[in-house]
């Protein structure tokens, strides 16, 4: 027997033919792991499910999210289907498995948030224990960073502050307005043409509007319009579902603040209204066990007058500010919640168009800011 043929490759002639079944097998688990990386690592696609970034982004954008941006975010449940949601089904079927969980930890990446950028990111109202889901499987929201870590924010009037100053409001930026005027006399067809949404009636001939800006003027042109006043809820007046949630503060979606954002490192003085500021942070999103025991505050089990937080902390708003749950209903976003930053809109569908003019092709690969 000749035994160096045995470890000697046969060069002659074809190699063997592999089966239809591993050619399939082989392009699954390519795609599968493709998948994993481009969508993990470096960018995601997102629609536009609500109209809280009207008229900036419209229901129904689909956008490409750049996730080296910020660095990417490694996963926390890696144990997950790449090419579903979380869940599926009106049972909610899991797509991932939590039997192995990760520590937070992002790559390097080009940049930092920076004020008024469009960030998508994972729900941080979900971090409530009723939900149970991990962080990268939590709801993924888009709005648009009005703060950042260490900054004090404070909106006056629906103005939002930054550090003392007015911070630019986005070119499209929508809110709602007070109409008088009987608008039965104009044809529906003007509101739909204008954007303009009417959310309610709240007399004989008075309703809230959502107006957008570049309409504003030729809405308030129209004979029938008596008048046209920004909706605006009066400083003081105490909002329950507005953040932190506690009469102490009484702030609202128009008149919020003063609020320092929490930055990694910031070493914050614990006491009564301190507490009601920053326990969600300090027991949800960075993990300790936070109890009040007469006047002391124990974290985990210690009594504590400071606390040093471990990451940073961001404000998120919609530009569409009487149309958007956001930072002011559920607080700041943890930088482990971010997924990267909005790039471009590759694809935009109206759902309320006819059949040859649903693609909006103005949108089409149009950059976002």
């Amino acid at each position: 027997m000749n035994w160096k043929s045995l470890f000697t490759p046969n060069t002659e002639g074809n190699p063997p033919k592999k089966s239809k079944k591993r050619e399939w097998l082989n392009a699954i688990v390519f795609a599968a792991v493709a998948a994993t990386l481009i969508r993990g690592l470096i960018f995601s696609a997102y629609a536009i499910p609500s109209g809280s970034m009207e008229g900036t982004l419209l229901t129904g954008d689909y956008l490409f999210v750049s996730k080296i941006s910020y660095g990417p975010r490694m996963p926390f449940t890696p144990i997950a289907n790449p090419f579903l949601e979380s869940t599926i089904t009106k049972y909610h079927f899991k797509t991932y498995w939590d039997g192995i969980k990760f520590p937070y930890l992002r790559l390097p990446g080009f940049t930092n948030i920076k004020k008024g950028d469009i960030v998508v990111f994972n729900k941080p109202e979900e971090a409530d224990p009723a939900y149970d889901k991990p962080v990268d499987v939590r709801t993924n929201l888009i709005k648009r960073c009005q703060a950042t870590p260490g900054d004090i924010l404070t909106i006056v009037n629906s103005q939002v502050f930054i550090n003392g100053k007015a911070a630019p409001n986005a070119e499209k930026a929508q809110t709602s307005y007070d109409v008088k005027g009987d608008i039965t006399q104009i044809n529906p067809q003007v509101f739909q043409d204008m954007g303009i949404e009417i959310r309610q009636q709240t007399g004989t001939d008075t309703y809230e509007m959502i107006i957008p800006n570049a309409a504003l003027a030729t809405f308030k042109s129209y004979s029938v319009i008596k008048s046209i006043i920004p909706a605006i809820e009066p400083a003081g007046q105490y909002d329950a579902e507005i953040f932190p949630h506690n009469n102490r503060f009484k702030w609202n979606e128009d008149n919020f603040g003063p609020l320092v954002l929490p930055k990694k490192g910031w070493i914050v003085q614990l006491n009564d209204s301190t507490l009601v500021l920053y326990r969600r942070a300090i027991e949800l999103y960075e993990n300790n066990k936070v109890a009040v025991n007469g006047s002391d505050i124990l974290i985990n089990g210690k009594k504590a007058s400071s606390y040093t937080f471990k990451m940073n902390y961001y404000w998120m708003m919609g530009d569409n500010r009487h149309n958007s749950l956001d930072s002011r209903f559920w607080g700041y976003v943890p930088e482990d919640h971010v997924i990267g930053k909005a790039m471009l809109t590759w694809m935009s569908v109206d759902s309320s168009g006819h059949f040859l003019n649903k693609i909006r092709w103005d949108r089409i690969l149009k950059p976002i800011n």
